[in-house]
């Protein structure tokens, strides 16, 4: 009697629970068997759920490993599965391994189409056997595009693919019935927690926070810390929620690809998203979900490469102590001034006591790195501050009295974001033009295979590449183009939350921390440049005809500020 043992496999969760997939397998298999006179079924069964047999590689799947291992032992004669599928879809890997069971002795029959094991000196088999999973795997391949392409239009339709609900929501059965009969759910804001997402966009949008020092604040707070993921936040979660559109009420598809059995991140181009937000799963408008989206990639720009930090990569975040850190330049060298905080040391006399002290101060690059350089190389920072925020003040007073000013502003806003919009627009529809060409083109590649169209294949061919050289160009200026629309978009919107701050903004400079501070003087100010003797501020709104004096500052050496417009 041949010992024989059954391999079981479904591919999807669903399968799984559902156990239709599974009991039809078992039942089939074991009567297939039953049939066999000189076959006697062992207790051992080899099972695997939820695995594909294309995606993984037969050294990724342990069920076949073990399976082999075996049948090494020689604790078995034939396995048996429902179908060729069931044992895989990559074209030489399972030819390989339906050929080391047979270098065991052991046969690998379904239950469709008998014994699939060629014997080991049979040429042809062994082809034919190769031609099998090769068809098996252009299938999963065929099937897989279909599922993509399915999948797309699904997502751009506002369908959500299933999978666990990312945070802040749950799944609730949406009462649709699905065309394989399976019960279909839905996303549903659970509020608490949609509470805690509002907050890590505003710390984000509003106080610039990095992920990682979002993740601190909410750990920080005992509210929030309740209400983490798991035990606790950290900065992959808040980064997966800071760049997911689900927020916004875009469902998303292909925001990563797997590579060589690895998942890697799709940079947002890639995305496939829904046409239009679904408001029943929005947390965040879309408006906030952009801005962060470009304030984020902003930060992300600013990592840079030392000579004291080589071969790491360093970030200049804004939990230091310098407010204007991004607008504050050399007044000699044009270079744009870094933290430069340094610390004095002394020691209390008759105790011997050591103590320390920290100054924040602003330093040139090119000084400190030795380049020639007229004096200073460094300021402190409470000496400059003083004289910038007393400008501010003075500015946002002239913005108050002069409210005719913001409508200029936001007319002039919407004109650039209208005008950049039309410059989008017209980029697009050239795309368009040349994917309809390259569509046309390749409509008639089979006619041009005939002889049956003017153009021969080669110069069909070559035409299409040309087109498609065009395609690629064009995709790269429609992206620049709409950068360039969401950044006027960002500023018009800027505008119009440092309008409905104004009243308070005074008050703000005296009490706010120092990570605020520097995002409204980010929103204010286009330019500082510092010398020994002068202060020159360029504002982002042009108030000449409103603000031109000097300022004068003692305990500095600045005799006077002038602020340009």
């Amino acid at each position: 009697m041949k010992k024989v043992r059954i391999l079981l496999r479904v591919s999807s969760n669903q399968q799984l629970e559902a156990d239709g997939d599974l009991g039809v397998q078992r039942q089939l298999v074991k009567e297939y068997v039953a049939k066999q006179a000189d076959w006697v079924l062992d207790d051992k069964e080899y099972f695997e759920g939820s695995n594909s047999g294309y995606k993984n590689t037969v050294a990724e799947r342990s069920v076949l490993q073990d399976a082999l291992q075996d049948a090494e032992r020689k604790e078995y004669d034939i396995l048996v599965a429902y179908k060729d599928d069931r044992i895989g879809r990559r074209m030489w890997e399972i030819g390989a391994y339906v050929m080391a069971l047979k270098s065991y002795g052991t046969d690998i029959y379904t239950v469709k189409d008998g014994c699939i094991s060629p014997e080991t000196d049979d040429i042809m088999g062994q082809m034919m056997l190769a031609l099998r999973y090769g068809n098996a795997q252009k299938s999963s391949s065929d099937t897989g595009m279909r599922v993509k392409d399915t999948a797309q239009k699904l997502v751009q339709k506002g369908k959500f693919m299933g999978g666990a609900a990312p945070y802040g929501y749950r799944l609730e059965l949406s009462g649709e019935i699905s065309k394989h009969g399976r019960a279909l759910k839905h996303l549903v804001i659970i509020p608490e927690y949609a509470e805690v997402v509002k907050y890590i966009y505003d710390l984000s949008l509003k106080k610039e926070y990095g992920s990682t020092k979002i993740a601190k604040a909410l750990n920080e707070h005992d509210k929030y810390k309740n209400l983490a993921p798991k035990d606790s936040w950290k900065s992959g979660t808040i980064t997966s929620i800071l760049t997911n559109p689900i927020y916004a009420g875009h469902t998303a598809y292909k925001r990563r690809e797997r590579v060589n059995g690895k998942y890697h991140r799709l940079n947002s181009e890639d995305w496939i998203t829904s046409f239009e937000a679904n408001e029943n799963i929005m947390i965040i408008d879309g408006d906030t979900w952009d801005r962060v989206q470009e304030k984020r990639k902003q930060r992300g720009d600013k990592y840079i490469k030392t000579l004291e930090h080589k071969n790491v990569k360093v970030i200049r975040r804004n939990d230091g102590m310098l407010a204007l850190i991004d607008v504050l330049y050399c007044g000699y060298c044009g270079r744009k001034m870094t933290n430069g905080s340094k610390y004095n040391y002394w020691t209390i006399k008759g105790t011997n006591e050591k103590r320390t002290s920290k100054i924040a101060i602003y330093k040139c690059q090119d000084a400190w790195q030795g380049v020639p350089h007229d004096k200073p190389k460094q300021i402190r920072a409470d000496k400059i501050e003083p004289i910038v925020f007393n400008a501010i003040a003075q500015y946002i007073g002239k913005l108050q009295e002069n409210e005719n000013i913001f409508q200029q502003i936001e007319n002039n806003q919407e004109k650039e974001k209208k005008s950049k919009e039309k410059e989008l627009k017209k980029e697009k529809e050239s795309l368009e033009k040349i994917q309809k060409k390259i569509m046309i083109m390749e409509e008639h590649i089979p006619d041009a295979m005939t002889g049956e169209y003017p153009l021969s294949l080669q110069e069909l061919v070559t035409i299409i590449n040309k087109y498609k050289e065009q395609l690629q160009e064009q995709q790269k200026l429609v992206s620049k183009k709409e950068i360039e629309w969401k950044a006027a978009s960002v500023s018009v919107n800027d505008w119009e939350d440092i309008k409905s701050k104004l009243p308070s903004w005074q008050d703000i400079f005296l009490n706010t921390d120092t990570a605020t501070k520097r995002v409204l003087v980010n929103k204010l100010i286009e330019r500082i440049d510092v010398k020994k003797d002068e202060i020159i501020v360029r504002f982002k709104v042009n108030l000449n005809d409103f603000f031109v004096q000097p300022r004068t500052s003692d305990g500095f050496g600045v005799q006077s500020a002038r602020v340009q417009l």
